[in-house]
């Protein structure tokens, strides 16, 4: 009874925690509440990085009521000093007397030291409750902790047999609009959104978040350069100098270029070709080391298929409309040579499948 009590308050802080989705990086998704009694008499959820963590917020609200209550939170409580105090140490002063924690934070400056800590001054710590749910809500941040890259998803919107566009390029639209509105609400949990030179060619793309709702921000939108140049009238590098526009390219760069672009707003970065292409996971370190904790590909198939074949992606988001477009010439959403044989394949796990209008949305994981 007690084990599905624990599932019960975590989920609460779960749900504390997806409020700020999108909103906290580089830090992690955190919820906290505390219990005592049988009630819950304080929560918490972590904003925005520099603001208090969620233990903090629900210690703060819960004043000496949290002495002998029950703390809940999805990530070991940190033990050090950053831009906030530890909440360890505030959790030892508030009296708590159980902390039921879901998984331990990866963090080299944290894992595991929180808990340590807290057992020596004498608090109960449960470890383990609903410990899928509690990774997987921060699977971003743990990927970029872990490795200094960020955790890249894989987007596409494809017709029923498999097509991105038509023979002439044309993809407007392939979903519905309610496909559509749930891409953008994915844009706005990203720290940024990544594109080929020719996706923009063709499309002409803005990559912002429409309708920019509250709480909603436009992700970085990252350019990764091909043979052709892209004009600066283009709509992607539109207020560039007040919203983060990044054009990768390589040494060869022509310095006029270069000048232009960072006239207008755009950030230049400079990263090694290898075979005539941007070098992904070099591209994929510098963008860690700037903070970068996640991406989203929407294209185009190259980058796409440059990106699996480089083992980069963690997750694809593939929208599915019930239409035809057909032709030997039209494009899918995955370039390159591909494999050759089927037992190589990229398998995808974890899958989920909504319908949303006509159209279905499918995701999963690769490991």
């Amino acid at each position: 009874m007690a084990c599905e009590f624990d599932q019960y308050y975590m989920n609460l802080a779960l749900d504390l925690a997806r409020k700020s989705e999108g909103q906290t990086n580089p830090n992690p998704l955190v919820g906290a509440v505390i219990v005592k009694s049988g009630k819950v008499v304080a929560k918490g959820y972590h904003e925005k990085a520099g603001l208090p963590h969620a233990e903090a917020i629900a210690l703060n609200k819960a004043g000496t009521k949290a002495r002998g209550a029950d703390l809940y939170v999805n990530l070991e409580p940190c033990c050090h000093h950053g831009r906030t105090p530890p909440c360890t140490e505030a959790i030892i002063s508030a009296g708590i007397k159980r902390v039921i924690l879901g998984i331990r934070d990866p963090n080299r400056l944290v894992n595991g030291r929180g808990i340590r800590f807290l057992r020596k001054q004498g608090v109960e710590v449960v470890i383990g409750v609903l410990r899928r749910d509690c990774h997987k809500i921060n699977e971003h941040f743990i990927k970029y902790i872990t490795t200094g890259r960020p955790w890249v998803i894989l987007k596409s919107a494809a017709s029923l047999d498999g097509k991105i566009a038509t023979r002439t390029g044309d993809s407007k639209w392939i979903t519905g609009s309610k496909a559509r509105a749930y891409a953008h609400r994915l844009r706005s949990r990203v720290d940024a959104i990544l594109v080929g030179a020719e996706t923009v060619r063709m499309d002409d793309p803005q990559l912002t978040v429409r309708p920019k709702k509250k709480g909603m921000r436009n992700p970085v939108r990252i350019i990764v350069s091909g043979k052709g140049s892209i004009s600066t009238s283009a709509k992607i590098f539109n207020n560039a100098h007040k919203e983060r526009v990044i054009y990768v390219a390589n040494a060869s760069l022509p310095l006029v270029r270069k000048k232009k672009l960072q006239k207008i707003g755009v950030e230049v970065l400079l990263v090694k070709y290898r075979k005539k292409k941007v070098d992904l996971p070099l591209l994929m370190d510098a963008l860690g080391k700037m903070k970068i904790t996640s991406i989203m590909i929407e294209g185009g198939s190259e980058i796409s298929g440059n990106a699996l074949k480089e083992k980069l992606v963690d997750k694809l988001i593939y929208f599915l409309a019930p239409k035809i477009i057909g032709g030997k010439n039209a494009p899918g959403p995955v370039g390159g040579q591909g494999i050759s044989r089927i037992e190589d394949f990229i398998e995808v796990k974890e899958i989920s499948i909504e319908k949303l209008g006509n159209d279905f949305v499918i995701e999963g994981n690769i490991y």
